[in-house]
């Protein structure tokens, strides 16, 4: 059940709040004037109760983590990126050539 709080104590306790719904998956309403204006949430509980992952994605997500290419880094991220396109284009090349 969430818990209804007003703009002025969302405003001001905005960080505990925050700290709530991501740690505990607690949701919170915030009103104005007495009216529901905002949800908070964590965004695990989005993604689990909103918007869950379709089942290719999910089987993505577990395959990455069989591999261990679920904590690559950004740097790291960039580097694959930089690879592949590297690659497409010497193949795209190597067709352009042949034709």
């Amino acid at each position: 059940m969430p818990k209804v709080v007003s703009a002025l104590e969302a405003r001001t306790q905005f960080g505990q709040i925050m700290e709530r719904a991501a740690d505990r998956d607690e949701r919170f309403v915030v009103g104005r004037r007495g009216e529901p204006m905002i949800v908070i949430m964590s965004v695990r509980d989005y993604i689990n109760t909103i918007a869950p992952a379709h089942k290719v994605l999910a089987r993505i997500g577990e395959a990455s983590k069989r591999r261990g290419t679920n904590k690559l880094t950004l740097r790291e991220i960039g580097e694959e990126i930089t690879a592949y396109r590297k690659e497409k284009r010497q193949a795209n090349g190597k067709a352009k050539t042949r034709a």
